[in-house]
């Protein structure tokens, strides 16, 4: 129907409208198909003709399926004509139509089903439209589409590897991590990282030490091969970025064994991505193989070739991991060094520790020995060089199942070393020698014997740090330090602390050598101060202790002295303590000890002797004051004779009682010289004395009575109401009275008179010399002010104590024993005995006067302090 009314139209336009419609249908914008219901094409129209490049007489008769492709086929079959059947139209169903020549024109299709009235089909009419746009269109679509379908997964993928890197701890974490993902983005058959060795080191030409550290989907046999390649491949990648080697003659010439194990699997390309450092350093390569994926249950939609192929999007994406990993490995290796620095420092700070309560030599080496293995090595050997070279080691394993191999080292193969071996290498050339890599040749090349090669073996040694120990550059030792397969090589800051250590050793060992030295030094002298052990004399028990105060020392400044009298009818008794428990009072106490024994040659009694030894202390010129007490008795008797210089009395133990002997004590040797008073009485039998130095009963918590009343109490318990044994009572006064910690030194004498000694056969008494007339005393302005005091002064310990209430003193001797002790030294050197007694005499008297002068002094001074005081005080 046309619209006649309305403007008047062209002539051109009008005659348009009036055409046949038949032309309208055979130049159609479109193709105009009719078909019978099996599909054959019984009209079309030019339009279509002409896009397929076909004459209608081509196109009737024959079955639209004929004229499209594959895929079209059997979409028409299977989809399109019983929808069409179902729903009696189909809408924009996209058809592939095959030109003539063979190309493909993408068609739109619109078809409707006539029936007739009882609904069975008569006829298909369909139009079809060019789509070659369209198609263009959504294909562009398309590709957006999965490129930012694959750039988010390539996002998030990367977004997970730097996640889980960051929370990796070690290079095994982060190369996992890597291999995992970068397989998984790729769908690639099989990954694997290789990381070049840290250590610095020589190689081979051409080649980069590798270690294979994490693998996923690789079978075996293709990890063999890789392993063969990888040192060489490494190569490729310092200076390249990602490559991909496909399966063909470049690959099966240079690597052919690789490039027939991946055809067998199916592998298709070989891609090699540079793990690197921020600063480009090479720290490995992650290899992938592309092609079949062993562990997928899917079939693969690509086509066969096209597997191996990688786009530059996927490039990127494992450059980018590349990158990631080498800053991951960065840190975590910075972490682990800064681990390590710290557990070094814990362990040099230990070895100081060890040293510096180092005791004996050989402890101590032991111990630095076993703490090397537990923080810094393997095994560790130290050697200390002796007078007879390197010999006796010390040697540790970290694992208590081989150290049979390094003590059958130790005893058997070490001490036949030559000058091969890089321990004595390091001692002669006084450097430190770190074979890197400890080989098979090395190993025969240091080996002494077939079961020295044998025990190298068997211990796994790849590294060895040997350091001299050494002092003003003088060589003490070495130690030698190993590593095996299980802990790894060794580092540069290894070297250092190994170096370090061996510093703290050579400075700790020559230290503790030296102080060996001193000590064995110090205790042979103080071996030749102590007195020996007391003799048997017959009808006596007799018991000694001497524990010295002085830590590290086996004598001090007390002593004790049991000495047969020529005669043999007496014993001299002896007990002193010099002021202080030194080195100092241990050689006074010496000096005192054998003038002692040289005055008893005439038998003096105890007062005599004291008075002799106190006008021979200004000749003998001793350092430090002392107190003694000195006894003679006769064992036959029992007649005790005592004389105190300022000390203790001794304790008398008798039928479950102990009390003090009331012994006066004179004045301290090295004071002024003073009468000495002197006590006598008899010892009975079974009855038990007791001479002791002030260490046993003072205390710096308790008063000296206090100590006093307590050796009391403890002597009576332990001598019971029979003779004392006099060991069992040393060790119980000890037990009671002394600690560990001991303030003084202690010297203890027990004697016990034994029952039956009465019976004793009595020796002739040697008669006492009378001594040689002398004149009379010279005056001693400072004695005489001491001996008019009302006191006496005697001394505990490094203090003197005062005791009031002196009592009758003993006349003094009829001359000064110093003038007679000088004379008989000055003829014994050749000098007229007469002119050395007037000599000392004029001395004596000139020192009397400057004395007395003082000590006017000192009373004017008194006067002035204490108007109206005493004149005598």
């Amino acid at each position: 129907m046309a619209l006649d009314e309305g403007p008047a139209r062209p002539e051109g336009l009008a005659r348009l409208l009036e055409e046949d419609p038949a032309d309208l249908y055979e130049n159609a914008p479109c193709g105009y198909l009719s078909m019978l219901p099996d599909a054959h094409v019984v009209k079309v129209n030019g339009t279509f003709c002409s896009w397929t490049g076909r004459r209608p007489d081509e196109v009737l008769g024959q079955r639209l399926p004929d004229l499209l492709s594959a895929g079209g086929r059997v979409f028409f079959e299977t989809h399109l004509a019983p929808l069409l059947r179902l729903q009696g139209a189909v809408r924009e169903v996209a058809l592939d139509v095959v030109r003539a020549d063979g190309s493909v024109l993408p068609c739109l299709l619109n078809a409707v089903e006539v029936r007739d009235a009882e609904g069975r089909p008569l006829l298909v009419r369909a139009t079809v439209f060019e789509a070659s746009s369209r198609r263009r269109y959504e294909r562009a679509l398309l590709a957006a589409q999965q490129a930012a379908t694959e750039a988010e997964v390539r996002a998030r993928t990367l977004h997970q590897v730097v996640s889980e890197l960051a929370a990796a701890r070690s290079a095994e974490q982060v190369a996992d991590v890597v291999v995992r993902r970068a397989r998984r983005a790729l769908e690639a058959g099989g990954a694997a990282l290789w990381l070049a060795d840290p250590v610095p080191g020589a190689r081979r030409e051409g080649t980069v030490p590798v270690e294979l550290v994490a693998s996923d989907g690789l079978s075996p046999e293709l990890l063999t091969h890789l392993a063969t390649a990888a040192p060489a491949g490494a190569e490729l990648v310092r200076t390249g970025g990602v490559r991909a080697a496909p399966v063909g003659p470049e690959l099966y010439q240079r690597w052919p064994g690789l490039a027939g194990a991946m055809a067998e699997a199916g592998q298709e390309a070989l891609v090699v991505v540079p793990v690197s450092a921020a600063d480009d350093r090479h720290l490995g390569a992650l290899v992938l193989l592309l092609g079949v994926t062993d562990d997928s249950e899917l079939i693969s939609l690509a086509e066969p070739g096209t597997r191996g192929a990688l786009s530059p999007a996927d490039a990127e994406l494992l450059a980018t991991l590349g990158r990631q990993a080498g800053q991951a490995l960065e840190r975590v290796r910075l972490h682990e060094e800064t681990v390590r620095q710290a557990a070094r420092s814990a362990f040099l700070l230990d070895a100081a520790r060890v040293l510096a309560t180092a005791g004996e030599v050989g402890e101590t080496v032991q111990r630095l020995a076993e703490l090397a293995v537990a923080g810094l090595a393997d095994i560790c050997v130290i050697d200390l060089l002796t007078e007879r070279g390197l010999t006796a080691p010390v040697v540790a394993h970290a694992d208590p199942a081989r150290r049979h191999l390094v003590e059958q080292l130790r005893d058997e193969h070490l001490p036949q070393r030559d000058g091969t071996h890089p321990s004595v290498r390091a001692m002669v050339e006084r450097r430190t020698i770190w074979a890197r890599g400890v080989d098979e040749a090395m190993l025969v090349r240091i080996s002494t014997s077939p079961q020295h090669l044998a025990v190298s073996r068997a211990l796994g040694l790849t590294d060895l740090i040997c350091v001299p120990l050494l002092v003003d550059n003088r060589p003490l030792g070495v130690i030698s330090l190993g590593a095996d397969a299980r802990r790894g090589r060794f580092t540069e800051a290894d070297v250092d602390t190994a170096e370090q250590l061996a510093l703290q050793m050579s400075q700790g060992m020559d230290v503790a050598q030296r102080f060996e030295l001193e000590s064995r030094t110090s205790h042979a002298l103080q071996g030749s101060l102590l007195p020996p052990e007391p003799p048997a004399v017959p009808g006596l028990a007799l018991a000694v202790r001497y524990l010295p105060g002085s830590r590290g020392a086996d004598v001090g400044g007390d002593f004790y002295d049991v000495v047969p009298l020529p005669g043999g009818d007496r014993v001299g008794l002896a007990v002193g303590d010099v002021v202080g428990h030194d080195v100092t009072a241990a050689a006074t106490m010496g000096q005192l000890r054998s003038v002692h024994r040289a005055l008893l040659v005439d038998c003096p009694d105890p007062g005599s002797l004291v008075e002799r030894l106190h006008g021979s202390w200004p000749l003998l010129d001793l350092p430090r004051m002392a107190t003694a007490l000195f006894a003679t008795l006769r064992p036959a008797t029992g007649e005790l004779r005592i004389a105190s210089a300022g000390h203790l009395p001794p304790l008398l133990v008798q039928g479950g009682r102990a009390e003090f002997l009331p012994v006066t004590p004179g004045r301290v040797l090295g004071a002024p010289p003073g009468p000495a008073r002197e006590w006598s009485g008899r010892l009975a039998e079974g009855a038990t004395l007791v001479l002791f130095t002030d260490g046993l009963v003072e205390s710096r918590t308790a008063d000296l009575d206090a100590g006093l009343d307590r050796l009391r109490v403890v002597a009576a318990e332990a001598a019971g109401e029979g003779p004392a044994d006099p060991d069992a009572l040393c060790d119980r006064l000890l037990a009671a009275l002394t600690g560990s910690r001991r303030a003084d030194d202690v010297a203890l004498l027990v004697l016990t008179r034994l029952p039956g000694a009465d019976d004793l056969p009595r020796s002739s008494a040697v008669a006492d010399p009378a001594p040689d007339p002398v004149p009379d005393p010279v005056p001693h302005a400072l004695a005489d002010v001491l001996d008019g005091a009302a006191g006496d002064v005697t001394v505990s310990g490094d203090a003197m104590r005062w005791s009031p209430g002196r009592t009758e003193e003993r006349p003094p001797s009829p001359g000064f024993p110093g003038v007679d002790v000088a004379a008989g030294l000055g003829s014994f050197l050749g000098l007229d005995p007469a002119a050395v007694r007037r000599l000392v005499s004029g001395a004596l008297t000139r020192l009397s006067g400057a004395v007395g002068d003082a000590v006017g002094e000192l009373r004017q001074l008194a006067r002035d302090v204490r108007p109206g005081g005493d004149e005598d005080r």
